[in-house]
């Protein structure tokens, strides 16, 4: 027999022995990144150092070098951002990329449990509440535990549910939680728990799960199934996290658990720019990072391609005032620009008057709205700048508002489909029966305990739990639920015969249904790309529509608007010109943050995310007096601009048109004599 040798194949290593140019189109720090072969690494991206750029060429590199693409897990902090890198991936390489594993931490949660949900105790098709029906269920057990009528002042919806999230995603005693936030309700402590656990039962009893319970389970599912650990963590031969500066400390966990048997993490973030502890976000994993994956390699990029010189200078300085930080110092190669610029102005309305006739000068200079922000600290800073902008007739859009798929009639719609899903879904049904006239909670009580037991729970006008008076309504809605369920409709189809069968309800109920009809119009629209119901509520749930049809409507035929921002709202995004409004000791820094060494290093973080989102120009303004309940008085910049000197940032002095005019003519004056 003969025999023909095959010569074993030397894996690629240097970037000349690949199609794509990297060396061409990568510095040098990037290219270590994109290099980097095995064990953990640690790719610490300043802002707009290229930290994107970077992520989708170590994708394409990796595919490029034989990594089966469904071997790589991308983890990102929206499914829209997984998207976009593998779409760009996609376009340097080829379509390989795509079937790279993508998506959020809850979205990729979300796929392991429906894989392995029996093995949790739940059936396939449970449904992921959002926040808002997470609410209701709390409501509904602190109702039923007869909470709702102590005298003694006990937690609202909205607190019970932040108290019990902050437990969860902190890894927090419930005790510890109630001291450090809510010393109020210490004396409450065990009603508060009680309210946890029947939350809790309620969720398992009725096969829903929150955002919260993704990532617990899934923790769960793999620290107590050696066999699917070692199953899911194998195909991960390359994990990859962006932004793990706001992980909290379970994705902190699930991370490590993902990638522990060929143990290949790439995490790729910011210290920096960690600013969502609000949200459970916990500085210390990305700090930690090396502490807790041994043998890390740290790569620093530094090369900022977003901001001239003097902004970075600026965010330089405040990076130093940081106590717990990666050391890095941000530099570019962009040609030099106009110093910062530090406005002092005498009120909060001569600060808004200076932003509006600034806008409106850089308008005339041909540049477009949309290219300029207003950032602040809080929602409420803007409101004496919206009424300028207003008076002026300036178009503008503010960012940090309710989410399209958060609308009431949005939600109305949703539910009809949620209890196509899941029959045992009563938040869904609870919403669906109560818009018919006569129904309150207890009917809706009574019939959803008919539904448990019903052998068609969408056959409603047979439950002999219902008064006549409403059994016509009943025959209506299980008309439509009957031939939904019976027949094989597209997603689309459904979603527009519930919409059909809605529209009498939404005039009813809202007077600007107009605006309203627009919208379940567009998301009949919407829906025409899922493929099935339940991926449908998935994907809506995990990662929400954010712009509503009439907004986008409005956009497209006017001028693009000038954007108002909270910061947290800014982060990751640009424009030319931004300015920052009331920059003030006690708003940022915040007042309740002052006496916190990590909060107030936050809070510094906060405004080095606002001045890194500026590339030409970049303005702090602060008005000297502030007026309160008790009247004016006199403020204090922000304690993080006070090591600023004349090398970084420029002051601008305000004048009015009369008194500059009385000094032009007064040294007009001074020539003649």
């Amino acid at each position: 027999m003969k025999k023909f040798v095959l010569k074993k194949e030397e894996p690629r290593k240097r970037p000349e022995d690949y199609s794509i140019p990297y060396a061409d189109l990568l510095n040098k720090q990037q290219l270590d990144a994109v290099f980097h072969e095995k064990g953990p690494a640690l790719v610490v991206a300043g802002a707009g150092t290229g930290k994107t750029r970077t992520l989708v060429h170590r994708v394409a590199r990796l595919v490029e070098s034989g990594v089966k693409p469904s071997n790589i897990l991308l983890l990102t902090f929206t499914r829209r951002a997984a998207k976009e890198m593998l779409n760009r991936a996609s376009n340097i390489l080829d379509e390989r990329c795509k079937q790279v594993q993508g998506g959020t931490f809850h979205f990729y949660c979300s796929l392991l449990l429906h894989r392995h949900a029996e093995i949790i105790g739940y059936p396939s098709n449970f449904t992921i509440i959002d926040t808002a029906d997470a609410l209701e269920v709390i409501q509904f057990v602190r109702t039923e535990l007869k909470l709702n009528k102590k005298k003694k002042r006990f937690p609202n919806k909205n607190t019970l549910l932040n108290i019990i999230s902050t437990c969860i995603n902190k890894h927090l005693d419930l005790r510890v939680v109630l001291q450090e936030q809510y010393p109020q309700f210490l004396e409450q402590e065990e009603k508060i728990q009680q309210v946890g656990l029947a939350y809790q039962e309620y969720k398992e009893k009725n096969y829903v799960m929150d955002f919260d319970d993704l990532l617990i389970k899934t923790r769960q599912l793999l620290t107590q199934h050696e066999d699917i650990r070692i199953k899911v963590a194998s195909q991960n031969q390359f994990v990859m996290v962006d932004e793990f500066q706001d992980t909290n400390k379970l994705q902190a966990e699930l991370t490590e658990l993902f990638s522990s048997v060929h143990g290949n993490v790439m995490a790729v973030g910011d210290d920096a720019q960690s600013i969502y502890s609000f949200r459970g976000a916990d500085h210390q994993n990305i700090m930690d990072f090396p502490e807790r994956f041994e043998g890390t390699k740290l790569i620093k990029l530094e090369e900022n391609y977003r901001s001239t010189p003097q902004i970075l200078n600026v965010a330089n300085n405040l990076l130093k005032q940081a106590s717990f930080k990666f050391d890095k110092q941000l530099y570019s190669e962009i040609k030099d620009g106009e110093l910062p610029a530090l406005v002092q102005s005498s009120s909060e309305h001569d600060q808004s008057r200076f932003i509006t006739q600034a806008v409106l000068q850089l308008r005339e200079q041909e540049m477009e709205l949309n290219e300029m922000a207003v950032l602040f600290r809080n929602g409420r800073d803007s409101f004496d700048l919206e009424v300028e902008l207003n008076r002026k007739n300036i178009p503008f859009v503010k960012y940090g508002g309710q989410k399209f798929t958060e609308a009431a009639h949005i939600k109305d719609v949703l539910a009809h489909i949620r209890v196509l899903v899941n029959p045992m879904d009563t938040i869904a049904w609870n919403r669906v029966l109560m818009l018919l006239d006569g129904i309150g909670p207890k009917t809706a009580q009574d019939l959803f305990e008919w539904i448990r037991l019903a052998k068609n729970p969408y056959r409603l006008d047979l439950s002999d739990t219902t008064s006549q008076s409403y059994i016509d309504q009943l025959k209506v809605l299980s008309k439509l639920l009957v031939a939904l369920k019976e027949n094989d409709h597209s997603v689309a189809k459904v979603v527009e015969l519930v919409v059909d069968y809605y529209r009498d309800f939404c005039k009813d109920r809202y007077d600007d249904y107009p605006k309203r009809l627009k919208d379940l119009e567009a998301f009949v629209n919407v829906s025409e790309s899922f493929t099935s119901l339940p991926k449908m509520l998935e994907e809506l749930a995990l990662d929400p529509i954010t712009a509503t049809a009439v907004d986008t409507e409005q956009k497209t035929k006017e001028e693009a608007p000038l954007i108002l921002s909270t910061i947290h709202s800014a982060k990751g995004l640009e424009w030319k010109h931004v300015f920052i409004i009331q920059c003030l000791d006690g708003i940022i820094p915040s007042a309740y943050s002052v006496e916190d060494e990590e909060q107030l290093d936050e809070e510094l973080r906060l405004l080095y995310v606002a001045a890194t989102r500026a590339k030409d120009m970049l303005y702090f303004s602060y008005p000297v007096l502030a007026q309160s309940a008790y009247g004016d008085y006199f403020t204090q910049p922000s304690r993080f601009l006070k090591d600023m000197n004349n090398d970084l940032v420029e002051e601008w002095k305000l004048v009015e048109e009369e008194q500059q005019q009385q000094i032009e003519e007064g040294n007009q004056q001074q020539l003649t004599d």
